[in-house]
């Protein structure tokens, strides 16, 4: 049964796109042409957000090498004790929402320090598969759009985000 969908996961991009080239013949459009319109528009969306993306990879940076998410994790140790909020989980937590590629890493480093089977690294799965790069998404979407007024949507997908943290935490505390 395994190998039977592994064979169609293998053949399911080679399908489609063969289906979209017979399908292109049939209704007699010009395939490549149209690829090639596609792939100039996709290349000046890229160009538009590519200063967005810039700022994005330079200010998590920063926070990253700056050692700020040390501290504040230090600074909200006392709260985090007293609400049992484990303290391993913050920085994923705090970086969650501004780079998958740093939530990546975080919870790849709590995964090999505490085990994936840990309740800390079932905790830090559930958040990765809960929450959303926030920061990023709006960023790519608003920028292709050229929305500027963003605070409303960041407030509430960051809302959302939180309550995934905190549902994750609990959840898993209860089923595991």
């Amino acid at each position: 049964m395994l190998k039977t969908i592994n064979y169609i996961s293998n053949l399911a991009m080679p399908l489609i796109i063969l289906i979209i080239i017979l399908y292109g013949v049939k209704e007699k459009n010009k395939i490549f042409d149209n690829f090639l319109e596609g792939a100039k528009e996709g290349l000046e969306i890229v160009l538009s957000i590519f200063p967005t993306l810039i700022g994005l990879f330079v200010a998590i940076g920063a926070l990253r090498s700056s050692g700020i998410i040390d501290i504040i994790t230090n600074l909200l140790l006392p709260i985090l004790n007293l609400i049992k909020f484990p303290p391993e989980i913050m920085p994923l937590a705090i970086l969650r929402p501004i780079s998958g590629s740093s939530s990546i890493a975080v919870a790849t480093d709590i995964m090999k320090n505490y085990g994936v089977d840990s309740q800390l690294g079932m905790i830090a799965s559930t958040i990765m598969g809960s929450t959303e790069t926030v920061l990023y998404t709006i960023a790519i979407y608003t920028g292709c759009v050229k929305i500027k007024k963003t605070r409303f949507v960041l407030a509430v997908a960051l809302l959302a985000d939180f309550v995934g943290i905190i549902v994750s935490i609990i959840a898993c505390r209860i089923f595991l």
